[in-house]
């Protein structure tokens, strides 16, 4: 296979263990997350993700969250439970995907093509759960923000990827 180069051409599993191919998203603007149910950024990320979701989803955005373990074990629950969770404790209406991992060798490869496309602080590498790429209607990383970048101090650049600031 070529090199991918935009979202869309990767294939990830939902929570149920489905295949979902990106292109699906193809003309939105996604946010891309590592979630975890137990961090001490998951109440304020998730209650805003929610916020911004109900915002802009009219509008052509969407977010794609990816439950991830790789940060102090705080994501530790199956996929069941994870959606469980998000979705009664903070009424998530996005979809949850599956736990993935999002640094290191068996990171996914959604992850690696994120993190090659824009590179942090501390590199290729993502910090800490909740962080979060921005990406344009084409499937291109427009923007990379770290774990405690809250998704509501972000609208002026969703707005300008959806074409209406």
């Amino acid at each position: 296979m070529a090199a991918a180069s935009s979202v869309h051409d990767f294939v990830v599993k939902d929570a149920s263990g489905r295949d979902v191919p990106l292109s699906t998203y193809k003309g939105k603007v996604l946010l891309i997350v590592n979630v975890a149910s137990r961090c001490g950024l998951t109440n304020s990320n998730y209650t805003e993700l929610g916020q911004l979701y109900e915002m802009y989803k009219d509008q052509g955005f969407e977010i794609l969250a990816f439950p991830c373990n790789q940060f102090g074990g705080q994501e530790p629950g199956t996929n069941e439970e994870i959606v469980q969770f998000v979705c009664s404790r903070f009424e998530a209406k996005y979809p949850i995907f599956d736990k993935v991992d999002v640094n290191g060798e068996d990171a996914a490869p959604i992850y690696k093509f994120l993190k090659s496309s824009k590179t942090g602080p501390f590199g290729d590498n993502i910090k800490w759960n909740f962080a979060k790429f921005l990406v344009d209607k084409q499937g291109r990383v427009a923007e990379r923000y770290g774990p405690t970048t809250y998704p509501l101090s972000i609208q002026q650049d969703i707005k300008k990827l959806l074409g209406s600031f």
